[in-house]
């Protein structure tokens, strides 16, 4: 028996029936192993073709996450801006608070909003409005003011945030109807 013959006898399938492989020709079991050897990467190749992802799944797939997407967007700015609208309200109450503290403590309301910020009434300087990004855009109501019957000072008696932009709470007041804001329900 040549070293080939007994190659083709350890590793084909019919090695465990000696009297088979007796019987058949070596041409034969040479051709079986070849033919089992490319069935073996045949389906291997087959396997692999279908791990894959056909064109529908993969739509499907795309069409849910823009689905998804298109909820989770306009809810996350809805959650920004309100969460502008909270930090400018915190601040319109602390330079409010402090104008009146200003206004108590000097018996005249400040000249400008630096003004808090130089007597130390406002420590880490102004506050950024949180819509413009800027410490520069407060819009302060200038008024005169009398201390004293004889005296009259212009200064700083309000404050308020520089942009043009709508609150959504007073934007869900204006498509319910003027009635909600004013605490009747009727029409």
């Amino acid at each position: 028996m040549t070293s080939h013959e007994l190659s083709i006898r350890r590793t084909s399938r019919f090695a465990r029936s000696p009297r088979l492989i007796g019987a058949l020709p070596a041409e034969f079991l040479i051709r079986m192993s070849r033919l089992n050897r490319l069935a073996r990467e045949g389906a291997r190749q087959e396997r692999a073709a279908e791990s894959g992802f056909t064109l529908l799944e993969l739509m499907v797939v795309l069409a849910m996450i823009l689905i998804v997407a298109s909820i989770a967007i306009p809810s996350y700015r809805v959650i920004i801006i309100r969460s502008h609208e909270a930090v400018l309200k915190d601040d319109l109450f602390t330079l409010r608070k402090m104008i009146d503290q200003y206004t108590q403590d000097n018996h005249k309301p400040p000249e400008s909003l630096d003004d808090l910020v130089t007597t130390g009434y406002l420590e880490g300087g102004l506050p950024n409005d949180p819509f413009t990004g800027s410490n520069q855009t407060w819009q302060p109501d200038i008024e005169t003011v009398s201390p004293s019957p004889e005296e009259s000072v212009a200064g700083v008696v309000d404050v308020h945030s520089g942009s043009n932009a709508r609150s959504l709470t007073a934007a869900a007041i204006l498509c319910r109807g003027p009635w909600i804001s004013h605490g009747t329900t009727n029409p």
